[in-house]
């Protein structure tokens, strides 16, 4: 009985780089650099556009599930991107829709969305980390150590390649998710293994309206290939919802409204495959002009998934070729040695748990560089009783930190 795809693309976040108990190359200053105000803009469409590009080139595990975090492999690219030059450079700019912006005005979005991806309010917990782990037989130059600094946030420690350093990679991963990610490597490290960057992302949300525990019964839910029970929550408000031919959308909020979870369904007879493909960051733009208050019932089934992905040949797909070459590859930018350097392998790891009080949900995507040698209703009813696709979204900035197609909603 196949079990189907369960595609979650995490939408904001974070190249998480921050580092645990390691020696650390200097001290560093904290918050060296605020983004200002509005320039985090510039990375939302390259973001949402990394999202939906990734949605159908990711594969899907051994139970049909995809759980990925595109604004965590955007800033961990970038974090790259700072230490390539040429062909290289020039690729990944074109890959991540960012030509057209300078080097210094990118590290400046990215220095601004961290500053407001960074919250701790009621309702709502969100946090980032970047670290830089080198091998201690290199030495980064300085112009690029310091924007990682300043425009990441970035801790940087030097490491010995040995088991030592794998537990304290891990431990940090672990710290930086809440514990919902165990670990990002596995040992032994690589002997020609130059540098390792990792994006930590966190997030827990508490429903604005909790559905009542006491109302959540098991229900069929219809897989494409087949049929399940699966507890179904229930709730009944006054909520942003929208319907046209093709589907039916709903905004769930967390905390004061600040972010929310969007739900969108598509209508019978029509596939989520469908609805997916022609789920564009224009298409997206224009579903967001569309919500209205409407007085209804939602039944959302409870879900939890973890996954862990390699996303080389989806990057690669998307245009980034050179940097994945180690005959081709251009990171001169980056350490003083004139040993060349080549991304060995992107590695993404995601969590997300859905209940009655609300969301939880972390990523870390890893960066091992390596040295050679509508129509509205004026009331619904919106049973989600069949495969669905949905989002976190932060409401002020419209930059969904995940995107999912939930086919399977099977209890861990």
């Amino acid at each position: 009985m196949r079990q189907a795809k369960l595609l979650i693309i995490l939408f904001i976040l974070l190249l998480a780089v921050g580092c645990g108990n390691g020696k650390e190359v200097e001290e560093q200053e904290d918050q060296a650099v605020s983004g200002s105000v509005g320039d985090y803009e510039q990375l939302v469409e390259p973001n949402n556009i990394l999202g939906f590009s990734l949605l159908d080139k990711v594969d899907p595990d051994e139970n049909g599930n995809i759980l990925i975090s595109p604004t965590s492999a955007l800033m961990a690219l970038l974090i790259a991107y700072n230490g390539a030059e040429d062909i290289t450079k020039k690729e990944m700019e074109e890959a991540l829709k960012l030509d057209g912006l300078t080097a210094d005005e990118i590290n400046k979005a990215n220095r601004a969305l961290l500053d407001i991806l960074i919250k701790d309010s009621e309702g709502v917990e969100l946090s980032i980390a970047n670290s830089i782990w080198l091998n201690e037989e290199y030495h980064f130059k300085e112009e690029f150590k310091k924007k990682a600094i300043d425009y990441f946030d970035a801790e940087i420690s030097e490491i010995v390649l040995d088991n030592a350093s794998v537990n304290q990679i891990n431990n940090w991963v672990n710290d930086s998710t809440n514990g919902k990610i165990e670990e990002i490597i596995e040992a032994p490290l690589h002997p020609d293994m130059a540098t390792l960057l990792i994006n930590a992302l966190y997030f827990k949300g508490k429903w604005t309206y909790e559905f009542n525990e006491g109302n959540t019964k098991d229900s069929m839910f219809f897989s494409p290939e087949s049929e399940m029970d699966v507890p179904f929550m229930v709730l009944e408000e006054e909520l942003e919802y929208v319907e046209n031919e093709s589907i039916q959308a709903i905004k769930l909020p967390y905390g004061k409204g600040e972010m929310n979870m969007q739900i969108i369904l598509p209508n019978e007879g029509v596939s989520l495959d469908e609805v997916a493909k022609e789920m564009t960051p224009e298409s997206w733009k224009e579903l967001q002009t569309q919500f209205k208050e409407t007085n209804g019932i939602i039944k959302l089934p409870k879900f939890q998934v973890e996954y862990e992905t390699k996303l080389n040949e989806s990057l690669q797909q998307l245009g980034i070729i050179s940097a994945f070459d180690n005959n081709e590859a251009d990171f001169s930018q980056m350490i003083e040695e004139d040993t060349p350097l080549w991304i060995h392998k992107v590695k993404q790891k995601a969590f997300i748990n859905v209940n009655e009080e609300g969301s939880e949900a972390a990523a870390a995507t890893s960066v091992e560089m390596r040295a050679t040698s509508a129509i509205i209703g004026d009331d619904f009813y919106m049973d989600v009783n069949r495969p669905f696709l949905f989002t976190i979204n932060m409401e002020e900035s419209n930059i969904n930190l995940f995107l999912g197609l939930i086919s399977s909603p099977e209890q861990e």
